[in-house]
């Protein structure tokens, strides 16, 4: 009884405590979450299989050399990739020769100034060179986008939530309102400068679907370019721009979890053969 009356008091408490809150939300004392349309027709990432998830992944380079055609393709025409350069491709599988090309035929050439005159001039890509863009700057970006600056994508799947399937659901993610948000929003239905997907976070984005067709793109190696296939490729292709050392660091975690495996026993052993007959 003695333990019980205390339980009954608290039990007491937290039931009067309840019935303050609901009574306070529907009198007007508390403020109710608002129904909007991103909050109903907002949706979470589609999940996405990527041969380098989980502690043992490795990407595919095949995967990763075609997810760069995409945004070479693409996705170049608006975004950049500052933090990378022509010479890193190297690490999805582009000999010397390759990377040297690839530079050298890129349609966004950097700026040169001249020693002898100053004046800004174009010059070849250089395997040394980053991926800035084809913006000279913010307001060219904005001036070219109806005021929305396309991301740099560097490291886009770190950025986000959601990651690589972040990237793979937007990309695909392009429809029609709904009715029901018609219906119920109609504030919410974007304007002509502006597009419904409901993976972005308020839902209207300013970007034009980027993958338009099946067979937008013809990967060198023969596979089916489908929308989907695209999407995945390119998610692929950023998840390494934004962890490009993911495999060392997979390879020197799986390594430290077997030297502690390793010690562990033997420091088991160890106990069990300094301490043997003196346990008791």
């Amino acid at each position: 009884m003695r333990i019980l009356a205390p339980m009954a008091v608290g039990a007491a408490f937290v039931l009067a405590l309840l019935w303050a809150i609901i009574t306070a939300a529907f009198t007007g004392g508390m403020a109710l979450p608002e129904m909007t349309a991103t909050r109903m027709f907002h949706k979470e990432p589609r999940e996405l299989s990527l041969p380098s998830n989980g502690p043992f992944g490795k990407f595919d380079r095949q995967q990763l050399q075609r997810g760069f055609q995409v945004y070479k393709e693409v996705c170049s025409s608006c975004h950049s990739l500052r933090l990378v350069t022509f010479a890193d491709l190297r690490g999805i599988g582009y000999n010397e020769a390759e990377v040297k090309a690839i530079a050298k035929s890129w349609q966004v050439q950097q700026p040169s100034i001249s020693d002898k005159t100053g004046e800004v001039n174009s010059r070849p890509d250089i395997p040394s060179d980053h991926f800035y863009g084809p913006y000279p700057n913010e307001t060219a970006g904005r001036a070219a986008n109806n005021g929305a600056l396309p991301p740099d994508f560097s490291l886009i799947t770190k950025a986000r939530e959601g990651g690589a399937a972040y990237v793979y659901s937007l990309v695909t993610g392009y429809q029609d309102v709904p009715a029901e948000q018609r219906a119920k929003f109609p504030d919410s239905v974007p304007d002509n400068k502006h597009y419904y997907n409901p993976y972005f976070a308020n839902l209207n984005i300013a970007m034009p679907p980027p993958l338009k067709a099946d067979g937008q793109v013809t990967y060198k190696d023969g596979t089916p370019a489908t929308k989907e296939q695209m999407a995945k490729d390119v998610a692929a292709f950023l998840t390494w721009t934004a962890e490009p050392k993911l495999e060392n660091r997979h390879t020197a975690g799986l390594a430290a979890v077997i030297f502690l495996l390793i010690f562990s026993t033997l420091a088991y052993l160890s106990y069990r053969e300094v301490w043997h007959g003196k346990e008791h």
